[in-house]
C-alpha cells in the first residue's frame, strides 16, 4: 500500500507534511517564546523609564527645620529621605528589578550620600561639639557611622552569608533619623551646634581635600580622552562627582544660613555666593551623553573637563574662603 504524503504520529505528535516534520505545538511556542521576549523588553525598559530619575533641582530644600535647629542638618535629612524613599534607591537592586539595568543614577544617588557622609563626620568631630576634649554627639556619632554602609547591599548579601542582612536603604533611613533626632535635641538645647569661625574652617578644609580627590580621578580619566572604543567609565565618574556636587551645593548652602555671624563678621558673603554658583552649576550640567572628548578636539565634546572646570573653582573659591577665616 502506498504511503500517504501526509500521515499523523499519536506517539510524537507530528504531522508529515511533504517529508518534513513539524511538532504540533512549534508554531505555538514559538509565538509564545516572542511574546515572553518582548513582555521582558517592555518589563526592564518601560521600568528603567520609569525609574531612572536625576533629581538637581538646585532650589530644594528642607520642607521645615526647627527653631534653633541647623538647616543644613535638615537638608541633608530631607536628601537622604528623596533619594531612598521618594526616588527610590537603585544601587542596590537585584537582577530582577529595572533598576538594575541603570547606570547613572545609582552613581549619582552614591554621590549624594558619600557627601552628606563626609557632612556627618564633620558635624560628629567638630561643630556637633564645643572642643576636641568633649563628648561625642550619640546621633551624629551613629548617623556618619551608618551613611558609610556600601550603597549596593541588598536585603541578601551572599558574598558574606547566605542569611538575610541589612540593606542600605534600611541603613540610610536610619541615619536619616538620628539626624533628625539630633535636631530636635538642638532645638531644645539638648546638644551642641558650635558656630565658630575656626569650625566652619575645618569643615571646609575637609570638603575642599574631597574635592581634590573627586578632581584627581577626573584629571586621571582625561588622559585617556579620546581613544577609540566606547567609554563605559566616563559617565560613571561625572555622575558620582556630579551627586557629590549637588550635595555638597546643598549642604554649603544651609551652612551660610547656619553660619550667618561668622559670614557677617569675616564679610565672607560675596566670596560665599561665588562659590555656591560654581557649585550649582557644576551640579546642575545634564548632557543626553556624557562624552569624554580630548579637551581640545574639533567634534566630541569633554564632560568631564567642563565639570572638571567648575569643581576646581568652586574648590579655588573654598580655599579663599577658608584664608579669609584664618585671619
Amino acid at each position: 500500500m502506498p504511503v500517504k504524503e501526509e500521515n499523523f504520529n499519536e506517539d510524537n505528535q507530528t504531522r508529515l507534511e511533504g517529508g518534513k516534520f513539524i511538532h504540533r505545538y512549534g508554531r505555538y511556542g514559538g509565538v509564545a517564546l516572542l511574546l515572553s521576549f518582548a513582555l521582558l523588553v517592555l518589563y526592564y525598559g518601560l521600568g528603567m523609564i520609569i525609574v531612572h530619575k536625576i533629581n538637581d533641582d538646585p532650589d530644594f530644600k528642607s520642607a521645615s527645620t526647627p527653631i534653633g535647629g541647623s538647616s543644613a542638618v535638615s537638608v541633608a535629612a530631607a536628601l537622604i529621605d528623596r533619594e531612598v524613599n521618594t526616588n527610590s534607591w537603585v544601587a542596590n537592586d537585584p537582577f530582577f528589578m529595572p533598576g538594575y539595568l541603570l547606570d547613572n543614577m545609582p552613581h549619582y544617588q552614591q554621590g549624594i550620600i558619600y557627601a552628606i557622609s563626609r557632612f556627618a563626620v564633620e558635624m560628629t568631630d567638630q561643630i556637633g561639639r564645643s572642643r576636641g576634649s568633649s563628648e561625642v554627639d550619640k546621633d551624629l556619632d551613629k548617623a556618619s557611622g551608618l551613611l558609610k554602609y556600601p550603597g549596593t547591599t541588598w536585603i541578601f548579601d551572599f558574598s558574606t552569608s547566605m542569611v538575610p542582612t541589612a540593606s542600605s536603604e534600611s541603613q540610610y533611613r536610619s541615619a536619616q533619623r538620628s539626624l533628625l533626632a539630633y535636631n530636635q535635641r538642638l532645638a531644645s538645647g539638648e546638644t551642641k551646634f558650635e558656630r565658630r569661625a575656626d569650625n566652619l574652617q575645618a569643615t571646609l578644609l575637609r570638603f575642599t581635600a574631597d574635592l581634590g580627590s573627586s578632581s584627581a580621578v577626573i584629571d586621571d580619566h582625561l588622559a585617556k580622552a579620546g581613544q577609540w572604543g566606547i567609554d563605559t567609565e566616563a559617565d560613571d565618574i561625572f555622575y558620582s562627582a556630579k551627586g557629590r556636587l549637588y550635595a555638597y551645593y546643598l549642604i554649603l548652602r544651609d551652612l551660610g544660613k547656619d553660619f550667618e555671624s561668622v559670614n557677617a563678621n569675616k564679610e565672607l558673603s560675596p566670596s560665599w555666593l561665588l562659590m555656591l554658583d560654581s557649585l550649582r552649576q557644576a551640579s546642575t550640567l545634564d548632557p543626553l551623553v556624557v562624552v569624554n572628548g580630548k579637551p581640545d578636539g574639533l567634534v566630541g565634546p569633554s564632560h568631564l573637563a567642563a565639570l572638571g572646570f567648575y569643581l576646581l573653582r568652586a574648590r579655588t573659591q573654598l580655599r579663599e574662603i577658608i584664608n579669609i577665616l584664618q585671619k
